[in-house]
């Protein structure tokens, strides 16, 4: 049977030369230099695994990560999912620049379980093992790892190693591994193909548990993958999850581009973001303030990619050792839900700057006022429950979400924002195929809106039914889908005075009511549409013969028009042309009467039955066809339904 696995991922840290890779194969008696040229130079370069049997036959799995300046990128592909680090300073060389660097990279990452290891030992007197402990010990002031045991150890004699192997167990005494979130992630620190096999992937798993047969997505992207198999530590298992190191044989992979940085994810996950808000925390390390708008390097998991870093506060710049709320604009779509650690280094990639946690993933555009999106970030960093849930909402720019999307924006399990969805301050919306919610402040603001719009709409134009649907819709201050929207709109009719007729919206109160000069007018237009009968002028020519002006008249003349259609006084053929009452009906009687006689007709025969000009005659017809009443076939039209039109 394989051996039981420890849910908890060892990682190294530290200068390079200073005894990583030398102190896991003391440990472990594995080796994770694999690549040739690591060999042969004599340095890691990219990450390497491997796994340390604890006293009780457990396993735990361990990321030895390249300590040269050169390859700081993957360390940060190898850092991201360290619960406990053995951090490295040679007892020859004390604390050197990278030990500084790789501390700042744990410390914005939040690793709080540490062992420092003086390596070693075997070169130096007591004295000098002194020194280096009071570097260490300045070297962590400040820092989450401030106050972890130090351990001296030789992997060359093997002295330490027993008391090393100790603190271990010590430190992963009652450790728990991070929070089930129900939702499975890979993020993909290494993919090769396996001649007989096809792809492999590998990576520190987070969140929920993977097993054999399930269909996974690759991020960002979408594409479906299904796993054919399983690996902990080069053992075949049918399932793996939380803080372990898997490899996953997938089937469907083969024309995908999937490497260091993709992410695999449950079926149910589809978020990639380019703009997300967040918490940063600028390291001494970066030597100068951080502007509003300056470009850096992003790491998250196992990607990196070039990110713009906007200021979410009044001042435009963070200093060393400061933090601030800010908002990154990434160049590439990247997997960052809320609470994911991430790492920035200066544009040059020379230098790490700082890091934090992701607070919203879907970050605006649109961020003002600027004080009310900082409160809900900063609501949403410091709550849970109901509280973080709400924040999150007020966040959005869509007006409402389902529980499934708030839960894999918290990176929360469902059943989690479920229960937190039954607090009042929420309401349920209808989002089309799924329930949706909404916060209680949002849904009394767009009620208001709603109301003033058509308000304003009614002053505006009295003479209009109402407004239609779709230019409420899109002048709303959130993002509502058209199905969505039909689903607010009732709810809007039940609890407001607002009324739907069709595809137009009106408040209740509101009446089409013409005045003394609108009605004249409106008997002016009815008296030379009569007069017109099967030769009506379009509505510039009829705006010319009441004596208006078409550049300043004809609004008003359009709402005339349509009241007057309403009241069936006249009949809208096609745009800007409008018949007669009486001569829509004699032109339609006249039609009827021809199909009693013959299944045809012509717009040529129909023009003479009129007396009209081919034009009037053809866009009686179209208008004919669009009402159901005929259908066109070739050049001629048969009568559908006797009852149309």
């Amino acid at each position: 049977m394989p051996a039981a696995v420890i849910h908890a991922i060892i990682g190294t840290a530290g200068h390079i030369d200073h005894g990583k890779t030398t102190l896991i194969r003391a440990l472990t008696g594995q080796e994770t230099d694999r690549l040739k040229e690591e060999k042969e130079r004599g340095i890691s370069i990219d990450l390497g695994f491997a796994y340390l049997t604890l006293p009780d036959g457990t396993r735990a799995g361990i990321v030895d990560v390249p300590g040269h300046e050169r390859f700081i990128r993957n360390m940060l592909a190898g850092a991201h999912g360290i619960d406990l680090v053995l951090f490295t300073v040679a007892a020859d060389d004390g604390v050197m620049p990278q030990s500084e660097e790789h501390l700042d990279i744990l410390h914005v990452l939040g690793t709080r379980r540490g062992i420092f290891v003086i390596t070693k030992a075997d070169l130096v007197g007591e004295r000098r093992i002194a020194e280096v402990r009071d570097e260490i010990e300045l070297l962590a002031e400040g820092t989450v790892l401030a106050g972890s045991p130090i351990v001296v150890v030789s992997s060359v004699t093997g002295a330490g190693l027993e008391e090393l192997r100790v603190a271990i167990v010590s430190q992963l005494a009652g450790f728990e591994a991070r929070r089930p979130t129900g939702l499975f992630r890979l993020p993909v620190d290494r993919a090769f193909v396996m001649k007989g096999h096809g792809t492999v992937v590998t990576g520190t798993a987070m969140g929920a548990t993977v097993r054999v047969g399930q269909r996974l997505r690759v991020l960002p992207g979408g594409a479906e993958v299904r796993v054919r198999s399983i690996q902990v530590h080069s053992e075949a298992v049918e399932s793996a999850g939380l803080c372990q190191r898997v490899a996953l044989n997938l089937g469907g992979a083969e024309r995908l581009e999937i490497g260091r940085g993709s992410v695999l994810a449950g079926e149910r996950l589809d978020v990639a973001t380019s703009r997300l808000d967040a918490w940063l925390e600028l390291r001494p390390g970066a030597k100068r303030p951080l502007k509003s708008n300056e470009r850096v390097r992003f790491f998250v998991g196992t990607s990196e990619t070039l990110a713009r870093v906007i200021l979410l506060e009044p001042v435009g710049e963070i200093a060393p050792r400061k933090s601030a709320l800010v908002q990154l604009v990434l160049r590439d779509p990247v997997v960052a839900l809320f609470g994911d650690r991430f790492v920035i280094r200066d544009e040059t990639n020379q230098r790490t700057l700082g890091g934090g946690s992701v607070l919203n993933p879907l970050g605006r555009r649109n961020r003002a006022p600027l004080d009310r999106y900082r409160k809900f970030l900063l609501a949403l960093r410091d709550s849970s429950g109901a509280d973080a849930v709400e924040a999150l909402l007020m966040l959005q720019e869509s007006f409402a979400q389902t529980p499934r999307r708030l839960a894999d924006l918290l990176n929360l399990p469902r059943e989690v924002v479920e229960d937190a969805l039954a607090d009042r301050r929420f309401i349920g919306i209808s989002l089309g195929d799924e329930p949706g919610f909404a916060t209680r402040s949002r849904w009394q603001e767009v009620q208001r809106f709603a109301i003033e719009a058509l308000e304003s709409h009614h002053r505006r134009e009295p003479l209009a039914p109402g407004l239609e649907m779709e230019a409420l819709r899109s002048s709303l201050p959130y993002e509502v889908s058209p199905r969505a929207f039909r689903a607010l709109l009732d709810r809007l009719a039940e609890e407001s005075d607002i009324v739907r007729e069709d595809s137009v919206l009106r408040l209740r109160a509101h009446r089409v009511t013409l005045g003394a000069g609108d009605r004249q007018l409106g008997e002016r237009i009815e008296r030379a549409l009569a007069v017109a009968a099967f030769h009506p002028p379009d509505l510039k020519q009829l705006a010319g013969t009441l004596g208006l002006k078409p550049a300043d008249d004809l609004p008003r003349l359009r709402s005339l028009l349509s009241a007057l259609e309403r009241e069936g006084k006249v009949v809208r053929i096609a745009s800007d042309l409008y018949f007669d009452g009486a001569a829509y009906k004699q032109a339609r009687a006249r039609l009827l009467d021809h199909f009693r006689g013959t299944p045809e007709i012509t717009a040529a025969v129909y023009r003479d039955l009129l007396g009209a000009s081919r034009k009037f005659a053809i866009a009686l017809l179209d208008y004919f066809d669009h009402t159901g009443l005929t259908a066109r076939v070739g050049d001629a039209r048969r009568l559908r339904a006797p009852g149309g039109g």
